[in-house]
């Protein structure tokens, strides 16, 4: 009998230093992960990445699309022949010219077939300075992703998730992302087949 308080203290000793040997903050060792987590997130005050270097020198606008906000490249700026009301003085119907040599002439679509796409498909022939939707409806050339939404809706519900297209520097904030234009040819936007920057001469020896 006299031995059970003798036992009990050196059990309670026992699981006494169990318990302070088995917490090793400072090597590391956890009982959890969510002692990890709140023990390596006490000075953590916020990320330092960003993406602010990346667009420096582009200028930007701030689009929110379905419940997502971000930066896209100002696009209106960027186009040399824009505003287009510059030449085209009059509606397109009563500017038809005679001429061999027409505007334009170095612009070839190749887009989609011709029963189903041409110029005005696209561009306003009432507002020039302005893109149309298949409604008629005005779309700004800063939002010309919305012409492109129209028929691409897959691809445009990836890019405004960040899943398709060029995003600038990542996730990092603030987010900025190119659109459809920055890596399309709206008018040719099928990319061609092209040898990689480093060719592989090697891999041709090999062939041959």
């Amino acid at each position: 009998m006299s031995n059970r308080p003798v036992m009990s203290r050196l059990i309670y000793l026992f699981v006494l230093l169990l318990i302070v040997f088995s917490c090793k903050h400072d090597e590391g060792e956890y009982h959890s992960v969510i002692d990890r987590i709140e023990a390596e997130s006490e000075n953590y005050h916020g990320t330092s990445i960003s993406s602010e270097k990346y667009i420096e020198g582009i200028e930007t606008i701030e689009i929110t699309e379905g419940g997502h906000t971000f930066l896209i490249p100002e696009r209106k700026g960027q186009i040399k022949l824009y505003a287009c009301t510059e030449c085209h003085t009059k509606p397109l119907s009563k500017m038809q010219s005679k001429d061999v040599k027409k505007a334009h002439w170095d612009i070839k679509l190749a887009h989609a077939n011709k029963n189903t796409m041409n110029c005005i498909t696209c561009h306003n022939p009432d507002n020039m300075n302005s893109l149309k939707s298949l409604t008629g409806s005005d779309i700004d050339f800063n939002r010309s992703y919305n012409v492109c939404n129209q028929c691409h809706t897959k691809q445009f519900e990836d890019w405004k998730g960040g899943a398709h297209g060029k995003r600038i520097g990542g996730w990092a904030p603030p987010r900025a992302s190119m659109t459809c234009v920055n890596c399309h040819n709206p008018h040719k936007p099928h990319f061609e087949s092209r040898w990689p920057a480093r060719f592989n001469t090697q891999k041709v020896k090999e062939r041959e």
